[in-house]
């Protein structure tokens, strides 16, 4: 069953789609950070995949058991109160069947919005367009049969993984997104893409609402702003594991410089002012009213 807050949940979050402010995401991986992303005003709460899978001592790319994807998902959803989309890399799934089994348990978590992608172990080779128009259709499916509307966000891994020339992979990410769009999407997610004059080609030539990833160290140049994605019409923007890494580098520097020199200026640094670093801690661990 789809309760009545996760339907109006998935009601507001399609809506920040629709708004004319982008929607900006800040990616999480378990309860503490979800909650200090809430805290500190954001809209909804997007999980990271290779993010709750290397918590858990996981590479990326579906290694993880869908049973502990599956319990990460529930405590982030029980213990905030916006809206919370998750990324589930390619469905869970060796077939479509099996896809709609997953998508099915992933709903029952309390979700209202996934992330889709149309390549599988970052293989060179996207699957099959028609296959994957197949998996979203399924997916609206049984979004339609349990009554409520699935926010779905898919994303075209053309120039992520093709070897084919910039504008080729401009104009397959196009296709693909339209595509996408007619056989169910809500949003088309394409990555990593930082050249403006292409985002707002993008933001024209796709007739659905448009997901950036910001991740700045995807690449040597530095992403848009969100102002600059805001002007050129993005509708949604999102950091990706890009939270999750920078806390374990972090973790290394801070180890490594104990290690080494004994010291904790890294430590410190990080934690000063300690008034804020305990107000962090009061929104990690705040109960959910």
């Amino acid at each position: 069953m789809v309760s009545a807050i996760q339907k109006a949940n998935a009601e507001r979050f399609l809506k920040f789609h629709h708004d004319r402010e982008t929607l900006v995401l800040l990616n999480s991986w378990d309860i503490a950070s979800s909650k200090i992303i809430e805290a500190c005003g954001y809209k909804a709460v997007a999980t990271t995949s290779m993010g709750i899978a290397a918590a858990l001592g996981y590479p990326d790319c579906q290694v993880i058991k869908l049973s502990e994807m599956l319990e990460s998902i529930k405590r982030i959803v029980d213990n905030v109160k916006v809206p919370v989309t998750v990324d589930i890399e390619a469905g869970y799934g060796r077939d479509l069947n099996e896809v709609v089994e997953s998508l099915r348990q992933i709903i029952a978590t309390g979700i209202v919005g996934i992330n889709i992608e149309d390549s599988t172990d970052m293989s060179p080779k996207l699957m099959d367009e028609n296959d994957f128009c197949e998996r979203l259709s399924a997916i609206r499916a049984l979004s339609d049969s349990l009554g409520f509307h699935l926010v779905i966000n898919a994303r075209t891994d053309a120039f992520y993984t093709s070897k084919g020339s910039t504008q080729e992979n401009l104009t397959e990410s196009i296709r693909r997104g339209n595509k996408y769009k007619e056989a169910g999407a809500d949003c088309i997610f394409v990555q990593p893409l930082w050249d403006k004059e292409m985002i707002a080609t993008l933001v024209k030539e796709i007739d659905a609402p448009i997901n950036i990833l910001t991740n700045p160290r995807m690449s040597e140049e530095t992403p848009p702003t969100v102002s600059e994605l805001q002007d050129l019409g993005v509708a949604r923007l999102s950091v990706g594991s890009g939270l999750m890494k920078s806390t374990l580098a972090l973790i290394k520097k801070v180890a490594e410089e104990l290690s080494g020199q004994g010291t904790y200026t890294t430590l410190l640094n990080t934690m000063s002012p300690m008034t804020e670093t305990a107000k962090a801690y009061q929104m990690a661990t705040k109960s959910v009213e």
